[in-house]
């Protein structure tokens, strides 16, 4: 039967919890008790009983008694209680006395004492002896001790071995919980690593110019916490396939269920990370429960979280409070919130300190914030000395920014290592910029190289140019893949584009015969409706023409009328020879005047028609040079003829 002492057991600080001894349950009657217990232990310890020397020791280390317990637990240690000799070993380590305290650790350990082999364990990895430690820890940890089995995983997660993950779980299933907690970090990581191995990456799209504005400052997304220890951060970098982003999700799944047991139990940061997760899963409210759980127990980042949280729910002023919160206790990312909210308000010199405040933080993100609030405020060579400070700290939308700028100043030679720079850290703008300024060189090649890395990372206009060039080359498959990507990202240019490239390869069908209905809309005629309804102009006389030919007068008529509205001279000149076949020639004169105005040269001709039918032969003639001045070769040979006859009836 084990002894009843063997149940002592030991902290991680090598300092004795308990005994076996159990407190007698009520309020004061607990008190009691105990001095109930101690006083018959006492009795039997003093009569010669050597379990009772062995609980009586143990609650008098304790209560911190050590001159008291020593007697007892060396005299039930020389009766050959292994639990006495544990205690022991912690009381004299506790006394200074190292080696005798191993010595008495390894006479229990030899014994099967599990907390006596964790306690010798540790002490050998005190000492560097990782040989030994792990030995005497994995004997704690295959007895089921939870110390055991978390001290060996740490051991082994030191020496980066596959085998740690297995005794976290043993130690976590025991309720131990920062066990519970690391587990969750390395299910995580094996997540975050899953989804990498099947996705393909990307980016927001990007302009010419620095970032767009983030949606958690009001800046650049912030980039100065590790992506490892950041909860924050997105679980995953892109889609992956169905099977990988399975996997990679049940992991999450599973560290979830950890995070959980380990922050119900107290742990701050399991709390945070917890909360980072229900919060992509778009589980708000218990998100929130859980960041002010561990914002509470003084967690800067769940303070910082939470507040962006209040944020995107419309409570500015509550979110203000928690990064104030957590600013004042350190966090750099709460910091540039605050910069952020005070330089949307106006407030500059606020947003300032805040910025300034992030920088001290050691977050690089507020000297790159800095930038773009002197460069908002036209203080250029200020914004240019804080993107240099980012810049040269690793910050790679800061180098772009720096690029951008000494771009504006007419210094290309000093903008393209800032570019390349930038790009090489995985800037998707700078790479996109990159290809801007060797196109600018007539240096196509390296043109496309950039635009095809910057489209590969999901950059909407560098994709139209990988498009574009595509085309040129005649490769129309590669065209239509990116100029696909582009429209997808919502650029109305790519789009109508590619309606162009679907159009050559299947043509629209002709209108219905008489008495049927309307067939479904090509490809084609729906992206060309999408760039129209983009405001393309280009676009906007296509969806018009592809509808005439459909038959559908009104439709034509409603977009060829919005691209004239626009400046379009093709749609003025279309829309007025649609008005003139309804009978509308007085209005279709207006739209053909505006578009002939506008360099069109075939509605010049109309109107030269219009006014011969007229009489107004000397208007006639006027519109007749003016088609012949602007072309094409036919219209031109055709308003030449008939000015000739013009001018001849004039002068018969």
């Amino acid at each position: 039967m084990e002894n009843m002492g063997d149940r002592a057991t030991l902290l991680e600080t090598g300092r004795y919890v308990q005994s076996h001894v159990n407190d007698a349950a009520g309020g004061t009657g607990a008190a009691d008790a105990d001095t109930e217990t101690e006083a018959r232990h006492r009795r039997a310890a003093d009569a010669g009983d050597t379990a009772s020397m062995s609980v009586l020791g143990a609650l008098l280390l304790r209560r911190g008694d050590l001159d008291g317990a020593e007697p007892y637990l060396r005299a039930a240690t020389g009766e050959g209680e292994r639990a006495a000799a544990n205690n022991l070993g912690v009381l004299l380590h506790q006394r200074g006395y190292v080696d005798e305290a191993a010595g008495w650790w390894r006479i229990a350990a030899v014994a099967g004492s599990a907390p006596a082999a964790h306690a010798l364990g540790r002490h050998y990895r005190e000492l560097g002896d990782e040989p030994a430690a792990e030995y005497w820890l994995r004997q704690s940890a295959e007895q089921g001790h939870a110390l055991g089995a978390y001290a060996l995983a740490d051991l082994l997660e030191h020496r980066s071995d596959v085998g740690a993950e297995r005794w976290l779980r043993a130690a976590a299933e025991q309720g131990h919980r920062e066990a519970a907690y690391r587990l969750a970090r390395a299910l995580e990581r094996r997540a975050r690593e899953s989804a990498r191995s099947g996705a393909d990456v990307v980016y927001r799209a990007g302009t010419a110019g620095p970032s767009p504005r983030s949606r958690r400052t009001g800046q650049e997304p912030l980039l100065s916490m590790d992506p490892f220890t950041d909860p924050r951060m997105p679980a995953y970098t892109g889609p992956a396939d169905p099977a990988t982003a399975g996997a990679a999700a049940s992991l999450v799944g599973e560290a979830a269920q950890w995070y959980q047991q380990a922050a119900a139990r107290g742990h701050r940061r399991a709390a945070l990370h917890l909360g980072a997760i229900l919060e992509r899963r778009g589980e708000l409210k218990q998100a929130g429960r859980w960041y002010l759980s561990a914002a509470k127990d003084g967690e800067a980042r769940a303070a910082c979280a939470l507040g962006f949280l209040l944020r995107d729910a419309g409570d500015e002023e509550s979110a203000a409070v928690w990064w104030l919160r957590a600013a004042q206790d350190g966090d750099g990312n709460a910091a540039n919130a605050l910069g952020a909210l005070h330089a949307a308000r106006g407030e500059a010199q606020t947003a300032e300190r805040w910025y300034r405040a992030a920088m001290d933080a050691g977050d690089v993100n507020g000297a790159y914030n800095l930038g773009l609030l002197c460069a908002a405020q036209d203080r250029t060579v200020q914004a240019e000395q804080w993107y240099r400070r980012a810049a040269y700290a690793g910050h790679r939308e800061a180098a772009n920014a720096l690029a951008v700028l000494l771009l504006q100043a007419d210094d290309p030679t000093g903008a393209e290592p800032w570019f390349s720079k930038a790009a090489e850290a995985g800037s998707v703008d700078a790479a996109f910029n990159l290809g801007i300024l060797y196109a600018g060189r007539d240096d196509d090649g390296a043109a496309l190289r950039w635009y095809e890395r910057a489209a590969a990372a999901g950059h909407t206009e560098a994709a139209l140019q990988v498009g574009i060039a595509r085309l040129r080359d005649g490769d129309d498959r590669t065209a239509e893949r990116h100029l696909r990507c582009a429209a997808g990202g919502g650029s109305a240019e790519a789009a109508f584009r590619l309606a162009t490239v679907l159009d050559q390869r299947e043509p629209p069908p002709g209108p219905p015969a008489l008495g049927e209905p309307y067939g479904v809309k090509s490809e084609c005629e729906q992206w060309s409706e999408r760039a129209a309804e983009q405001g393309h102009r280009r676009a906007q006389v296509r969806v018009g023409m592809l509808a005439a030919a459909r038959g559908d007068i009104n439709e034509a008529a409603r977009w060829y009328r919005e691209a004239a509205e626009a400046g379009s001279r093709n749609g003025a000149f279309n829309l007025g020879l649609l008005l003139a076949r309804e009978g509308g020639e007085r209005e279709a004169a207006l739209w053909w005047t505006r578009a002939a105005q506008a360099g069109h040269g075939r509605a010049a001709l109309r109107l030269a028609l219009l006014a011969a039918r007229r009489g107004e032969l000397t208007e006639g003639q006027r519109w007749c040079a003016r088609a012949v001045e602007l072309g094409p070769a036919e219209v031109a040979e055709r308003a030449a003829r008939l000015r000739e006859a013009l001018h001849q009836e004039l002068t018969a």
